[in-house]
């Protein structure tokens, strides 16, 4: 028993490890010694934004305004807003700006998977953009995106993502997880290709462009990696910027629920992510699904903790108890109390930990239910803000992007 418990502590152990800081630590070392550049052209393509919009009255007319303001030709834009069956101002707006040639589009209220297959067929563009409805653009987003496009390798591309720093310890914690992501998509980006774009921003090939099965969870991975399995790469542009607000723990547990199970979900559509056909699978099996079994391990962990020598039990469970307990402290732990710098980050990892364990849900629910509209604080009242030069990203200049 004790063998076992030693066996089953240490092996979990060190998978957690490996999926929190050994991969990041050998994906930093890989992408220094890549060298896959993109080949970018200045050439001015044909682009259709598709605007998905479900109930986005706060949003809508400023994201219009920011996709207007771009520094691109207006007369190479087409952009078409697909309301999916909201009930709120949504549809009123988008057509104030019809005289500012942006059409609408209603559809009744399917999702928004079902919105874009609605919408993609009646736009016609060299480059589809698909953009949810908050975030806002850097004037040079949409060109810089584009330039990417020179290199026929490239089936798609996202911007990097600043998120406006958060008023409380909570907003910064979930931020900090952006970053990291951001991070990694920089890394997999100079070795060959990401795993999917961002649903808040996606330029593609609009001849690359598939509909969405039924339910989809997560159309930003299902669509880019069709085109992946063709041998186009998946792009992350640091030159090109989107912001975005930092969103509360309850909103992120939703969110994370909502991409892991969509996870689950693409093992089930496309079974080829484990196979040989898939030239980073060494890199998807370790960024994504290496962290759906962290929290596996860490109920072994604690289950086998019950097993080790007495004064490794006492060590390991007084170890767990302690992070645990300050997980719980966080709510009860003032904003500007030093202990928050603390508490907050590791109550941010437990609660994106529990809302991986509750993805599994994903099987036994209908998909649909696991869409949930996303809380931020005040964002429509907000400046577009501006980056400033310690948010410009560090990426070597060697990897041509």
């Amino acid at each position: 028993m004790q063998i076992l418990s030693i066996t089953v502590f240490a092996l979990a152990f060190a998978t957690m490890f490996y999926a929190l800081f050994g991969y990041p630590l050998l994906l930093g070392w890989m992408a220094r010694r890549a060298n896959n550049p993109v080949h970018k052209d200045d050439k001015l393509r044909t682009v259709s934004f598709v605007i998905a919009v479900y109930n986005g009255e706060k949003f809508l007319e400023r994201k219009l305004k920011t996709i207007l303001s771009l520094n691109y030709p207006r007369h190479l834009m087409d952009i078409l807003v697909v309301s999916d069956g909201s009930t709120d101002r949504t549809d009123e707006i988008a057509r104030s700006f019809a005289s500012q040639g942006v059409r609408f589009l209603r559809v009744p209220h399917g999702g928004k998977a079902a919105a874009l297959n609605a919408a993609v067929p009646l736009v016609a563009g060299e480059i589809l953009v698909l953009n949810d409805v908050r975030q806002t653009l850097d004037p040079d987003c949409l060109r810089n995106i584009i330039a990417c496009f020179g290199d026929p390798k490239v089936g798609s591309v996202s911007p990097r993502t600043v998120i406006v720093e958060g008023d409380i310890h909570e907003e910064a914690a979930t931020s900090a997880y952006w970053r990291y992501e951001d991070w990694i998509r920089q890394r997999l980006t100079r070795i060959d290709s990401t795993f999917g774009y961002s649903g808040a921003f996606a330029a593609m090939r609009r001849s690359l462009w598939t509909p969405l099965p039924p339910g989809t969870l997560l159309d930003d991975v299902y669509v880019p990696l069709k085109a992946f399995f063709q041998g186009y790469r998946i792009l992350y542009e640091p030159t090109a910027t989107m912001y975005d607000f930092p969103t509360v723990l309850q909103s992120e547990f939703r969110r994370k629920v909502r991409l892991q199970a969509g996870l689950y979900q693409m093992l089930t559509i496309m079974p080829e992510l484990l196979g040989s056909r898939n030239r980073m699978r060494f890199h998807f099996l370790s960024a994504k699904y290496g962290r759906i079994v962290i929290p596996y391990c860490m109920i072994a962990i604690a289950l086998a903790t019950i097993g080790l020598p007495p004064f490794w039990r006492s060590l390991a469970m007084w170890g767990q108890l302690g992070f645990y307990g300050l997980a719980a402290l966080d709510p009860l732990v003032p904003d500007r109390f030093p202990l928050k710098k603390v508490t907050s980050p590791i109550r941010t990892f437990v609660v994106l930990m529990a809302a991986s364990l509750a993805a599994v849900r994903v099987y036994f629910v209908s998909p649909a239910s696991l869409w949930k509209e996303a809380s931020y604080r005040n964002a429509a009242a907000e400046p577009i803000p501006q980056p400033t030069d310690s948010e410009e990203p560090k990426v070597p200049t060697s990897t041509g992007v």
